[in-house]
């Protein structure tokens, strides 16, 4: 399907959704919300699906939302950005989320504001060298959504989660690293190989057990210790009766790379 706003391609197990306002830095619209919730039924639907790859086209990731959709005029109404969160970005998020295959998020460039937080949305994020991370969003008088007041604290604790927000300041992608924000930092001529190379792999791995990974990992923070260890129980049984564990086994035994069903 031909999209306006993205990118949607697929190969070899790897879906790659691209978003594709580069004169805009991707900044998000009405219309792109729309044309994201249609790619992400499709992929997930697909059964050839393994991983997906989410990227954006130009210099930059995603500029967060396109403000000249926000512009109001003197005496307009004010607006329900409520509204706007429920209806978009909440569904991308919780999609993101629960895509039974790893997302990478790959980032060059600005990320900033809900952009920032899509991509924090993903499970693996590899950024290039000069990539930023930016909570633009005291900037225009409004509070981090997209799960970004979820995801921060989460990730780099309380202090750093609130220097981010509070002060809106740019954070390299080097800085994300080193705090545990992103998975990896590369130089920019790397990005685009190290991104395949990454998502290559993964579509070769035991898909059931990546998704049930990324279950059990996103379960972890409202779990406590014995809860936690039931999830793993229940999972791991499940993994248990498929028949990539009876090959995972077959294979180290008989020390060879192992060929994985998957999905």
């Amino acid at each position: 399907m031909s999209y306006a706003t993205i990118v949607l391609e697929s190969a070899a197990g790897v879906a790659r959704i691209t978003l594709n306002r580069p004169e805009r830095l991707n900044a998000v619209t009405a219309e792109m919300h729309v044309e994201l919730r249609d790619a992400l039924a499709r992929v997930r639907a697909a059964p050839d699906t393994r991983v997906l790859v989410l990227a954006g086209a130009g210099r930059g990731f995603c500029a967060g939302q396109d403000l000249s959709e926000r512009a109001l005029q003197p005496g307009a109404p004010p607006l329900d950005l409520g509204a706007a969160i429920e209806r978009d970005y909440k569904p991308l998020v919780l999609t993101l989320r629960s895509l039974p295959f790893p997302v990478i998020g790959a980032v060059q460039g600005v990320a900033a504001g809900a952009g920032a937080n899509i991509a924090l949305a993903c499970d693996v994020v590899v950024a290039a060298r000069s990539a930023s991370f930016i909570q633009a969003f005291v900037r225009i008088g409004l509070m981090p959504d997209c799960g970004g007041t979820w995801v921060l604290p989460r990730l780099v604790g309380r202090a750093r989660a609130l220097g981010l927000t509070l002060l809106g300041e740019a954070l390299s992608a080097e800085q994300a690293q080193e705090w545990g924000l992103i998975w990896r930092c590369v130089a920019d001529t790397e990005l685009a190989g190290v991104v395949e190379e990454l998502a290559a792999r993964l579509a070769r791995a035991p898909t059931a057990s990546l998704a049930r990974i990324k279950q059990a990992i996103n379960s972890s923070g409202e779990c406590a210790l014995e809860q936690q260890l039931d999830v793993e129980r229940d999972l791991q049984r499940e993994l248990g009766y498929t028949q990539d564990f009876r090959e995972g086994v077959a294979a180290f035994l008989e020390k060879r790379a192992p060929h994985f069903l998957g999905r």
